[in-house]
């Protein structure tokens, strides 16, 4: 197996791309949903599992631009907001609750025959481990909201969304490090200064994977590769 660093390098965009394929296969019936519901889809299909968050929260977890459909939200009453906490109405919950619904048929077809209830352990060990960064995304979405009788499939699903913020956090620590503002790291043209905040990225995102054994890390890329 690759060093910790190279590691974690190469399972990001796999965690990624396995994180999309749910969200595509599920696209079509989710956007039928919130035409049928008069809901926007923004927010609530992002951190469907996060909420209550602060506006505050909210422009950490948006670090490079507005929080989508947030206004919308508020005014079709999917959201609700009190001293600055957002927070779920019953009408956005029975949104969310039917949106797991959705993910969990489309995970149902794109992601049969892998071995879920093992990669849902594996990931959440290493959620588990992954650091809290003060002032970070990770400790505003983490731990993900887990449904009572959730799938094996829909937990993987939610574990994985959460599981990129570290990343996320990794790679914003390694940029202010530098001396730059989130516009200018979105606009970085300098290369070798982008290849050293990646290398620095890829660093810190490495340590939770320390918890797993080899053959561990080896099942959890292997098992998420299957996915894609």
């Amino acid at each position: 197996m690759p060093k910790f660093q190279d590691y974690a390098a190469a399972i990001a965009p796999v965690i990624n791309a396995a994180h999309v394929n749910v969200h595509a296969a599920a696209a079509r019936a989710v956007a039928e949903l919130a035409e049928t519901s008069g809901v926007t889809l923004g927010l609530l299909v992002d951190l469907r599992f996060a909420f209550p968050l602060t506006r505050a929260a909210l422009s950490i977890i948006y670090r490079y631009g507005e929080p989508p459909g947030l206004q919308e939200h508020l005014r079709e009453g999917t959201l609700t907001e009190d001293d600055g906490t957002l927070r779920l109405t019953g009408k956005g919950l029975e949104f969310v609750h039917r949106l797991y619904d959705l993910h969990a048929a489309a995970i149902e077809r794109v992601w049969a025959g892998g071995d879920l209830p093992g990669l849902a352990a594996l990931t959440g060990r290493v959620l588990d481990a992954a650091e809290r960064v003060p002032g970070g995304a990770l400790e505003l979405v983490a731990p993900p909201y887990e449904p009572e009788g959730a799938t094996p499939g829909l937990l993987l699903f939610n574990r994985l969304a959460v599981l990129r913020y570290h990343r996320a956090d990794a790679h914003a620590v390694a940029w202010q490090a530098e001396g730059l503002s989130a516009a200018e790291i979105v606009g970085l043209t300098d290369k070798p200064l982008r290849a050293r905040i990646e290398a620095e990225t890829d660093r810190r995102a490495a340590a939770p994977y320390r918890v797993l054994t080899a053959g561990e890390r080896e099942t959890l890329y292997d098992g998420l590769m299957k996915l894609i």
